[in-house]
């Protein structure tokens, strides 16, 4: 940890959203260790099927809950079966990976979850319709990924005890839950908007099963809820900062201040011309200017990732993204102004 920064990662830092191109475990733990360095994460790898998505990744943390594939999406069951069964084979496979080629390391390690809303979203009922529907039905799922998230990091820190875990909720979908936005089975009705201080509470009470340790809520949609996480208690907020408007920069403003680190996704997570790294930060240097922040805290309040996952990028475009996030964080270090 650099002895200016009051957070679990060096000043200067870049780290990954979560997914990577392909299916190989071993290449991916590879590739993101190499290139990130003092902040690698664990990848997820979407390519190789259901149960490696971050769905049924997350469903098969669960405890004492089950879920399997439908022609709709992931389905809520009575028992495991062979698609849980997969999930959590394909999670090992990925902690076997992770651990081989973090031998000796000691640092920030991010890891990633689905979060209470956006798998409330996601998950069906038997009948078919969201988990969203049924309050009951949230309480019980965010209990059962409270326990399964305590199981997963108490794995994480005994595979590479240097390493101090920071959990990443993944919550795409939690704008939409706020707004009424989620649609029913039928697609001809939206679920009632839940209440803010509903959704906050329970995303407390998962920042909790970190014990102490940094969580992050990422979400890659528009007008993330930048007040809510920090009340919440979230560490960091991740983020496309291509898809802010005027309307979060007085939120942002405040989470700064009040020492939320902003985990900025700077660089396209698709194929395409990457610009020189100083140019990828220059909305975050402006950003800051018209916040009025000191830039002498810019480096330590920004982590620089894609703009979301990159599993949808080739191999080649994924490590490049890679190392030049960090190259880009660097440049902010060195030249905050």
């Amino acid at each position: 940890m650099s002895e200016n920064s009051t957070y679990a990662w060096a000043a200067g830092a870049a780290t990954g959203v979560g997914s990577m191109p392909g299916g190989d475990a071993r290449e991916a733990a590879k590739t993101v260790t190499g290139s990130l360095e003092t902040f690698p994460h664990l990848p997820e790898l979407p390519a190789r099927g259901p149960g490696a998505d971050m769905i049924g990744r997350t469903a098969g943390m669960l405890v004492e809950v089950y879920a399997h594939v439908e022609p709709s999406g992931w389905r809520i069951s009575d028992r495991p079966g062979r698609d849980t069964r997969r999930a959590r084979a394909w999670l090992g496979e990925d902690l076997d990976a992770l651990e081989e080629f973090t031998q000796g390391y000691q640092g920030p390690l991010k890891v990633s979850a689905v979060g209470p809303w956006t798998l409330a979203a996601a998950l069906e009922l038997r009948n078919g319709e969201a988990a969203l529907s049924d309050p009951g039905a949230c309480r019980d799922l965010a209990a059962s990924l409270a326990e399964g998230l305590r199981g997963h990091l108490a794995d994480v820190r005994r595979r590479v005890p240097g390493a101090q875990v920071v959990l990443q909720l993944d919550e795409p979908s939690l704008t939409a839950v706020l707004q009424g936005r989620v649609k029913s089975a039928s697609g001809y009705r939206t679920h009632r908007a839940v209440d803010r201080a509903v959704v906050e509470g329970a995303l407390r009470e998962l920042v909790g099963v970190a014990a102490g340790g940094p969580v992050i809520v990422h979400s890659c949609a528009p007008e993330v809820p930048f007040g809510l996480l920090r009340r919440a208690g979230a560490a960091g907020i991740s983020f496309d900062i291509g898809l802010l408007t005027e309307r979060e920069e007085e939120a942002i403003g405040e989470a700064v201040e009040g020492g939320t680190a902003l985990f900025a996704g700077v660089v396209p997570g698709t194929d395409g011309r990457l610009s020189d790294p100083a140019g990828s930060v220059m909305g975050v240097r402006t950003l800051w200017r018209r916040l009025g922040l000191s830039p002498g805290t810019l480096a330590e309040s920004v982590v620089v990732t894609p703009s979301c996952g990159l599993a949808g990028a080739s191999p080649a475009y994924a490590r490049s993204v890679l190392a030049h996030c960090v190259r880009a964080a660097r440049s902010l270090a060195d030249n905050p102004e």
